[in-house]
């Protein structure tokens, strides 16, 4: 009796083991297999696939300018009579990679930093992803932001595709694309998504420029200079940022302009067929430490402010009906981009001790 109910023990485990081998075996491919909308890949899968996308669309920047070095004084052995004589400057020509900047457009469009493109008696080029180099024909820059779209007479290029930079989030993991230093093209780093909605000073090492900036993107991906104007992606090959700029007291810690402003600006710029349109009123100024008012530390020459008679040193203690409080303030950068040129707007300014009112017309900014 034994013997035969060894076998039929022996085949029951074998059904029971091989049905419970295609039990799991199903269920393993029902929690495994994703749907047919979505596609599965590793993080290094991705990073390189991103980049492979992204990269045709990023460009480098390069100024060319001639400088030309101030004349000097010397004494002339051979006249006694005329012991000084003029030594000539010497000129210079430049020619340096100095930013980064993408295509977001097929017919020769590339959005770059302003401060790359500050110097208005320099000329620029574009190298692009495939060696070539295109003569920017024309820049249009933002008065408000640290941006600035170029136009080249190209028509083949490849534009980056825009996401949604509303929808970051804390740890989403980004790439950051470049020439760092001015000398490294196509370079790539990547970090996460450090913080939102963050405000800092930009700036350029090249140029004697700073703007303050609000709500801009925190990563730790390593950004340089150089890497100014390149395109912070997603990992899906998107731009989700313009790179901007690096805190000089810390590592690993930089600061991109978020696209959506981008796509603002773009809209503002077919709006106006192919002109940046924006009021200004033509100061810099700097906030004040643990005291209310900015204070005005340049009025540009034939604008707004210097037609109002606005001056250096002058303190605003109230913009458009709102008192300028401490120096988080962004009272003024906020009420010149709610208006359209040709609004006038009422400020309150402290010059002397002395309270003094003005009204100022807003102007279209002329770049």
């Amino acid at each position: 009796m034994k013997r035969v109910l060894l076998p039929i023990i022996i085949l029951l485990g074998i059904f029971t083991f091989a049905r419970n081998r295609d039990e799991l075996s199903s269920i393993l491919k029902q929690t495994t297999t994703p749907p047919n909308n979505i596609v599965v890949t590793s993080e290094e899968s991705a990073t390189v696939n991103a980049i492979a996308k992204a990269l045709p669309s990023v460009v480098t920047i390069r100024i060319d300018k001639t400088t030309t070095t101030p004349d000097r004084y010397g004494l002339d052995p051979f006249d006694p009579f005329s012991p000084f004589y003029r030594i000539p400057g010497n000129s210079e020509k430049i020619e340096q990679n100095i930013g980064s900047g993408f295509v977001i457009d097929k017919e020769g469009l590339i959005v770059t930093n302003k401060h790359v493109v500050s110097d208005l008696n320099a000329t620029y080029k574009v190298l692009t992803n495939d060696k070539r180099t295109l003569e920017v024909k024309k820049i249009s820059r933002d008065p408000l932001n640290d941006l600035a779209i170029l136009k080249v007479d190209v028509t083949n290029l490849t534009p980056l595709q825009m996401a949604d930079s509303s929808s970051l989030r804390l740890g989403q993991h980004v790439i950051a694309i470049g020439t760092p230093l001015g000398e490294f093209t196509n370079t790539v780093t990547s970090g996460i998504v450090s913080g939102l909605g963050r405000g800092i000073t930009a700036g350029s090492m090249y140029e004697q420029f700073v703007e303050r900036l609000d709500n801009v993107i925190q990563t730790d991906a390593a950004i340089n200079p150089g890497n100014s104007g390149g395109a912070l992606i997603n990992l899906s090959g998107q731009v989700v940022g313009v790179n901007t700029a690096i805190s000089g007291e810390g590592q690993n810690i930089g600061f991109a302009i978020p696209i959506n402003v981008v796509k603002e600006l773009i809209k503002n710029f077919d709006k106006r067929a192919g002109v940046i349109n924006r009021p200004f009123i033509g100061i810099r100024y700097r906030m004040i430490q643990n005291t209310p008012g900015a204070q005005i530390i340049e009025v540009v020459q034939n604008s707004p402010a210097q037609k109002a008679d606005l001056q250096e040193g002058d303190v605003i203690t109230e913009f458009d009906g709102i008192t300028i409080k401490n120096a988080d303030d962004k009272t003024i950068r906020e009420k010149i981009a709610t208006h359209k040129v040709g609004d006038k707007l009422s400020i309150k300014i402290e010059r002397d001790g002395e309270k003094i009112d003005k009204i100022i017309t807003l102007e279209a900014f002329q770049n």
